[in-house]
């Protein structure tokens, strides 16, 4: 009979937080197992020191690299996979010899802890129970005295080695959050909370509930003298005053103050700019939108397409549904009517099926008359898949968006015989997604109608992006289940041909 594995969560430090099921459980093993790293006294075994027994046979599983610099040859990952499945042995073997293993965890044993490796490669093979325990971010916000969270606000659990632009978007996108591991990440985790604009607020907890426990903003901390075990804590409370703030008086600590708020200061200009991001790659974008977006306070648009703009000090992000363009819109025009910087962000061209209609439809509202809005334009979907193709858009064409959510489907069906008649190239738009299953086998249908089944129809998917592919198919072999709302096509006319440098469209049409 083999013996029973648990992972036993011991909390963050104070021994007098680690739960009476995890000491009775630690009281009664056969086998104490703990992580340590070289050289150094484990944490958690430090806890729960007064409840091992003395029969009891201790594991100390030492970590061999804790820095990411090794010479393994499967480098850092290849290492600590390795550690794993030796320390996964060494406790099997106990196990299979009928003796009780506790895997000493310290805070919680599934929140960022490395008993999760033992879990995985044992809890298949072995009865396991898990004990969870006080988590560090929850001693540390009560050392800090201050509510985390209220009601509906979002709370956020970061990793302090996300990419620096990465953490401040987040951070700035969210009304509570906990930075963990921190150490050599601190400065970078800093830079990105001021980026966030949330470096005010942001309170720094070193070894909550230990002995030597300190709290203090994050200001006012010494990159130079930040351990492993410490964090960051931004509340709830700080975002909520911010965005009563901004409903209250249209401003907010972030944004620059508007002719209401600074007496016998000149008006701003009442303007709102739309602006083309491009199909993906920061390289696409242009410099006129680039020094734009660096100079707004406000950013709407959605959310895909506002993680795109870099977080910054001074800027206030507005991300929002894909269904609700004249609300976004005219949100945006209110705070550009008081003088806020604002922009309105597209994927591609904000003009091509983008924010541009929405937002000079909403401007047509007479309370909102005095705003001028400008569109910089944008590299288009259709441009880049084009290009990258060749130049099938090289002679006349079409543009048709399949979505029905716009406008009736007989409408779509009867745009498209009007372009397959006319013997068009045609790019398609949102030819499929997870609701519209059909559209896009019934726009093939009817093009068959009219052209030829050898057509040339590109297919671009994530073109710009990591995962771009790009396939050369016919009308008649096209298969839409393929195709999805990552993808743009291009239709080709009766003249469009591949050749050996790619697909084109001949300028000429013979008379």
């Amino acid at each position: 009979m083999t013996g029973r594995f648990a992972g036993v969560g011991v909390g963050p430090g104070d021994p007098e937080l680690v739960t009476l099921k995890a000491a009775r459980l630690i009281g009664a093993a056969d086998v104490v197992a703990f992580h340590a790293a070289a050289g150094k006294e484990s944490n958690a075994r430090r806890i729960a020191a007064e409840l091992v027994p003395e029969e009891a046979i201790e594991e100390r599983l030492t970590y061999p690299v804790t820095t990411g610099t090794t010479d393994h040859r499967g480098g850092y990952a290849g290492a600590m996979a390795d550690f794993y499945e030796e320390s996964a042995a060494r406790l099997a073997a106990h196990l299979d010899a009928g003796r009780d293993v506790v895997l000493l965890a310290e805070g919680d044993p599934l929140f960022y802890g490395s008993y999760m490796y033992m879990h995985d490669r044992l809890s298949q093979r072995y009865e396991t129970a898990i004990v969870p325990g006080v988590p560090a971010f929850a001693a540390a916000t009560a050392l800090a005295a201050s509510p985390l969270a209220r009601q509906t606000d979002v709370l956020t659990v970061l990793p302090g080695t996300l990419p620096e632009p990465e953490l401040a978007r987040r951070l700035a996108d969210t009304d509570a959050a906990i930075v963990m591991k921190l150490g050599r990440t601190f400065p970078a985790v800093r830079r990105a909370l001021e980026a966030a604009g949330r470096l005010e607020h942001a309170m720094y907890v070193e070894r909550a509930s230990m002995p030597e426990q300190r709290c203090l903003p994050v200001a006012e901390v010494d990159p130079a003298d930040v351990p492993y075990f410490s964090l960051v804590i931004l509340t709830g409370d700080s975002r909520q005053g911010r965005r009563s703030r901004t409903r209250e008086t249209g401003t907010g600590p972030q944004q620059a103050p508007t002719e209401s708020t600074t007496p016998g200061r000149p008006a701003r200009r009442q303007e709102l700019l739309v602006v083309g991001l491009g199909p993906g790659p920061a390289d696409w974008l242009t410099p006129e939108a680039a020094a734009a977006l660096a100079e707004v306070e406000h950013v709407f648009g959605y959310a895909p397409y506002v993680s795109r703009v870099p977080q910054r000090a001074g800027l206030v992000r507005h991300p929002s549904g894909n269904t609700v363009e004249l609300d976004r819109a005219r949100e945006a025009l209110e705070l550009a009517r008081r003088g806020h910087r604002v922009a309105v962000v597209s994927g591609g061209d904000a003009g091509v099926f983008g924010m541009a209609s929405a937002v000079l439809e909403a401007a047509e509202s007479p309370e909102l008359g005095e705003v001028e809005v400008r569109v910089l334009p944008g590299v288009s979907a259709v441009q880049a898949v084009a290009a990258r193709a060749g130049a099938p858009i090289g002679a006349d064409f079409a543009v048709l968006s399949l979505s029905d959510r716009l406008k009736p489907w007989p409408v779509i069906e009867r745009r498209l015989r009007a372009v397959a008649e006319a013997d068009l190239v045609l790019a398609v738009y949102n030819p499929a997604s997870r609701t519209r299953t059909t559209q896009l086998a019934d726009a093939r249908r009817i093009l068959l109608e009219h052209r030829l089944p050898d057509t040339v129809v590109v297919v671009g998917r994530d073109v710009g992006r990591d995962e771009e592919a790009l396939t050369v198919t016919t009308l008649a072999e096209l298969d839409p289940d393929t195709v999805d709302m990552r993808c743009l096509l291009i239709v080709g006319a009766e003249s469009t041909r591949v050749g050996r440098a790619g697909v084109w469209t001949p300028r000429w049409v013979a008379g």
